[in-house]
């Protein structure tokens, strides 16, 4: 695999761009109901991977988000824990964002389609069995 220092300065900018934009989307999918905080820090993580080792080792080392960029990058699959509990947790919360939009039925219609994006890329994620 080529190192960062291979890649034109160009490139390493837009991939730090798509990369930080990326973490802020998923960092919004840790609160905006039927975003999902997975993909989008996993794609971080690819983008900083090519872009910047230091945010790369920042992003595997963070407290949070860390233990899905290991486990993505050692077995490039989740468990079906982790799985349900991503899809469980954006139901819930579209659930209730859906109760307090029922008046409004184009955003309530947003919220939906949103959610079921964001169930069917978590299932899309190859699915581990054990550990």
């Amino acid at each position: 695999m080529p190192s960062p220092e291979d890649t034109p300065r160009a490139v390493r900018w837009l991939l730090w761009l798509a990369g930080t934009v990326s973490l802020g989307l998923g960092i919004l999918g840790v609160v905006l109901p039927g975003l999902p905080t997975t993909p989008f820090v996993l794609l971080a993580a690819a983008c900083y991977a090519k872009a910047s080792p230091r945010l790369h080792r920042w992003l595997r080392a963070h407290r949070l988000f860390g233990p899905m960029v290991r486990d993505w990058e050692e077995h490039r699959s989740l468990t079906r824990r982790t799985k349900r509990i991503a899809q469980g947790t954006m139901l819930v919360m579209v659930a209730i964002s859906a109760w307090g939009l029922r008046e409004r039925p184009v955003l309530l219609a947003v919220v939906l389609v949103a959610a079921l994006i964001g169930v069917w890329v978590v299932a899309r994620i190859p699915t581990r069995t054990g550990p």
